[in-house]
């Protein structure tokens, strides 16, 4: 005899489902095609933006290297060869070369910033994402003199310390200015701030 009571019995309610940290990120990279790293020398652009690339899966460009492999020429060889000017010049070129990549992780050069021309072109460039590694500049200036034991004249703008405290007081406002995220490094190895960089994209795009 087939009953005639209702079916009382409730459907299970469907599981919520938990997103895993691969996932997350994926999400709130999803809508960006390029992360680019500025700040002043010393920040750990190149070595937080391989670090960064590799997290995420996308390749990294140094902006420094992209333009001497153009150039066929050493930074400070263009500097002394070109002048600053002529070398602000190319790099604005490089610059919108690199811009044309997708899914790339691009260190800027410290002075990258301070071009209008330069600023324009990240701020008008669709899913571009622009992050300050901002530190002070006594503790930029100590990294760069460890990196650069044996390389003389290797960054010719710090050759003299207190110009090169100008230049950074200088651009430091514009740094801060351009950029969607600020993550401070003093006290942190580069793997914390690639640690930190990522929370903050993931907790913005949440």
């Amino acid at each position: 005899m087939t009953s005639t009571e209702p079916d009382t019995q409730t459907k299970p309610e469907p599981e919520t489902q938990i997103k895993t940290p691969t996932e997350i990120m994926t999400q709130a990279l999803a809508h960006l095609k390029r992360l680019v790293l500025t700040g002043f020398m010393g920040a750990g652009k190149s070595t937080i933006g391989r670090l960064l690339a590799a997290r995420i899966g996308w390749n990294f460009l140094d902006l420094d290297a992209h333009l001497e492999s153009r150039t066929n020429a050493t930074i400070p060889q263009l500097f002394e060869q070109q002048g600053e000017a002529r070398f602000r010049r190319l790099e604005s070129t490089a610059l919108a070369s690199a811009l044309g990549y997708s899914n790339i992780v691009l260190a800027l050069g410290g002075g990258t910033p301070e071009d209008l021309t330069n600023r324009l072109l990240l701020e008008q460039t669709p899913a571009t994402f622009t992050i300050f590694l901002d530190a002070p500049f006594p503790t930029l200036f100590d990294r760069c003199m460890l990196q650069d034991l044996g390389r003389p004249n290797a960054r010719p703008v710090l050759e003299d310390p207190a110009a090169a405290q100008i230049r950074f007081e200088r651009r430091h406002p514009l740094y801060r200015r351009m950029a969607a995220l600020t993550i401070a490094t003093a006290d942190q190895t580069p793997a914390q701030t690639v640690e930190a960089l990522l929370l903050a994209l993931t907790q913005s795009r949440s």
